[in-house]
């Protein structure tokens, strides 16, 4: 049996966080073998006691902690680098992912073909503004003419991923909003599936719709470099001939 680790950056979500981490452990619990790794990324509103308090509840959750704040991409590779299982599923610690959706992709992975390394959630149905919706979507329409990804939806929280091919990828901030294109700069296939995306259930979005244009089309600019610069070498094993 695989084991599947969760991996969750989370950023001053103690409201949040406990009832995400109980639902993990709900929707995973007797159906596979899971860990759950939660990567305080420096938060300041008390979220690492909330988690520690549930290690007694949740014997499958561990803690890592950031001494400051270092970005999502980078708490999220911390989460992978420390986790235990060979495929990875990712959440948002908002709680706006819904961990029901996990089996559901860990079942489209067992019907998928060998090289498949990433299967990422599609938030058909967004529950945010106006202003947040109608930013990205313009995001995602501008990402796929530069990268021919087809993917809908890179900022969706839920996936899940091959662990070893996601630390062969380069690692930089924001990279976890270009993982299809990365996987498939490195040769693997990747597939979307729709999912629940549920309201936010207490506290504030980290982002803003002008700071994550900002940063979006610097990254964007790097990631299309990246992929345009790769070269995949074909190479056969060479046979000495018999004397």
């Amino acid at each position: 049996m695989n084991l599947f680790s969760v991996v969750i950056p989370v950023l001053n979500e103690r409201d949040n966080i406990a009832s995400l981490v109980r639902e993990v452990s709900q929707h995973l619990h007797g159906r596979v073998a899971f860990d759950i790794v939660c990567v305080d990324d420096g938060s300041s509103d008390g979220t690492a006691q909330v988690v520690l308090a549930l290690k007694n509840e949740i014997p499958e959750l561990r803690l890592i902690q950031h001494e400051a704040c270092y970005g999502q991409s980078v708490a999220l590779l911390t989460g992978v680098q420390n986790a235990y299982g060979s495929w990875i599923a990712t959440l948002d610690g908002d709680g706006q992912n819904d961990p029901a959706d996990i089996p559901k992709l860990i079942a489209h992975l067992e019907k998928s073909p060998s090289d498949v390394k990433l299967i990422a959630g599609w938030r058909v149905t967004r529950n945010d503004g106006p202003a947040k919706r109608i930013a990205s979507r313009l995001a995602n329409r501008i990402r796929r003419s530069f990268l021919h990804d087809g993917t809908p939806d890179t900022g969706c929280g839920i996936k899940l991923f091959e662990r070893e091919a996601f630390l062969s990828l380069p690692a930089f901030n924001h990279m976890h909003r270009y993982l299809p294109a990365l996987m498939q700069r490195a040769g693997w296939r990747t597939v979307s599936v729709p999912v629940n995306h549920r309201p936010r259930g207490a506290g504030r979005s980290k982002y803003t719709n002008f700071g994550r244009a900002l940063v979006g089309i610097r990254d964007l600019l790097g990631v299309s470099w990246l992929v345009a610069r790769h070269v995949r070498a074909r190479s056969r094993p060479v046979q000495e001939a018999r004397p």
